[in-house]
């Protein structure tokens, strides 16, 4: 661009003073026409580096997933294969699911089983409650026959005290006495017998009460409505019908798998180190490195351009979405030592721009890792922009020629 510049002035030079001799060609004229492209270009260069800055370095990143399996096993079925575009939810691997698939049908079992112990568990609820009112029952009637055998007994007592005193006296009959004596004595029998009925009636109450609370103890164990083992168990089976999904590995996202080395009969596992393969978004990011001193003047939503050798001839619109004002340089490692400079400068740093492709070019494929150059338009001098978006296009046409001597 300074020599294209630097040529149409000097055309107009030689057409003024030599062409058509319209002023002197003297030593003040030559001072003259030597400092004004000087200070000229100079002044161009300086406000173009502020107020549409360059940089040499804009970069295509992408996001790189390392795809490693939920569960482990042995591979079966690899059906992608390198560098080919897939789509979000397309198989990139299958594991063997037989062990997978026989746990879930043992878990089912015991689902099923638990299930059917909580059915009979409810039952013995049921039971243990009709238990405890027989219980009850055989209670109350235990007493009702102490008081029933108690009022005969008091009577009988009665009627030997009455004899008594009529054989005291001559007026009774010994024999009928000894009779009065023989029912008490039988009746004080049963009234011992049916203290014992109690007794054991309690006793059976008791053992009916703690079977119930026993049995509502168990009924009490629940996560939501269900029983606690029914839950354990369906946790269980759901764990697993989850990792028999899982031997089955998709395409996270829209993109494409590079270096796959993963073949049937390979063995994997849910381990982060060592991933099965790389997974490459096709999501796309692009970031411009600029000096310090050169973003003053730029603003998220400014205009921006850039250039990439691999596509020669054409310049991406885009514009700024953020500086990341952040960098390695402004960390300090947690650490009991004291922070270090080192034994020389710090070299300066540079701070990313990040760029959004405008919709024009945002289907256009961008490989991941190009470089190229680019510029942003501040709100600042827009007439001296187009110097730039000059330069860019006189670069982009560069790129066409492929300067090897083999």
């Amino acid at each position: 661009m300074d020599a294209l510049l630097l040529g149409i002035y000097a055309f107009f030079v030689w057409l003024i003073f030599f062409k058509f001799k319209w002023l002197p060609w003297t030593t003040t004229s030559q001072v003259i026409v030597v400092t004004i492209p000087i200070v000229a270009l100079t002044t161009a260069i300086m406000l173009l580096n502020v107020f549409a800055p360059s940089s040499s370095d804009v970069r295509v990143i992408k996001y790189v997933i390392n795809v490693v399996p939920q569960v482990g096993g042995r591979v079966i079925d690899v059906p992608i294969e390198p560098n080919r575009p897939v789509k979000k939810g397309d198989v990139l691997f299958r594991i063997d699911p037989t062990n997978y698939a026989l746990t879930v049908r043992a878990l089912e079992a015991q689902l099923a089983n638990a299930q059917a112990n909580s059915r009979e568990l409810d039952e013995q609820a049921g039971g243990a409650a009709a238990g405890v009112d027989a219980a009850r029952g055989g209670v109350k009637q235990a007493e009702a026959r102490i008081r029933e055998v108690q009022v005969r007994m008091e009577l009988a007592r009665r009627r030997v005290a009455e004899n008594t005193e009529l054989v005291k006296t001559g007026a009774g009959d010994r024999f009928t006495l000894e009779a009065a004596e023989t029912d008490a004595k039988a009746l004080e029998a049963q009234l011992d017998t049916a203290r014992g009925v109690l007794a054991q009636s309690r006793a059976a109450e008791a053992q009916a009460l703690a079977s119930q609370r026993q049995i509502r103890q168990r009924i009490g164990g629940k996560v939501g409505d269900e029983f606690a083992p029914v839950a354990q168990v369906r946790a269980q089976l759901e764990n697993a019908r989850w990792q028999l999904a899982q031997t089955v590995v998709t395409a996270p996202a829209d993109g494409y798998a590079i270096n796959v080395q993963l073949r049937p009969g390979s063995f994997t596992a849910a381990f982060p180190i060592t991933p099965a393969l790389t997974f490459v978004e096709n999501t796309t990011q692009v970031i411009a490195l600029f000096h310090q001193n050169e973003l003053h003047q730029v603003q998220p939503g400014n205009e921006a351009e850039f250039i990439l050798p691999t596509h020669p001839g054409h310049v991406f619109k885009a514009k700024v979405d953020s500086i990341v004002w952040a960098q390695g340089q402004g960390q300090v490692g947690n650490s009991t030592q004291l922070p270090t400079t080192g034994y020389g400068p710090i070299a300066p740093g540079r701070f990313p721009v990040k760029l959004i492709v405008d919709a024009a070019d945002a289907d256009t494929f961008l490989a991941a890792g190009a470089i190229g150059d680019g510029a942003i338009f501040t709100d600042g001098m827009a007439p001296l922009h187009i110097l730039r978006k000059v330069l860019l296009r006189v670069s982009t046409k560069v790129n066409y020629l492929v300067l090897k001597l083999h």
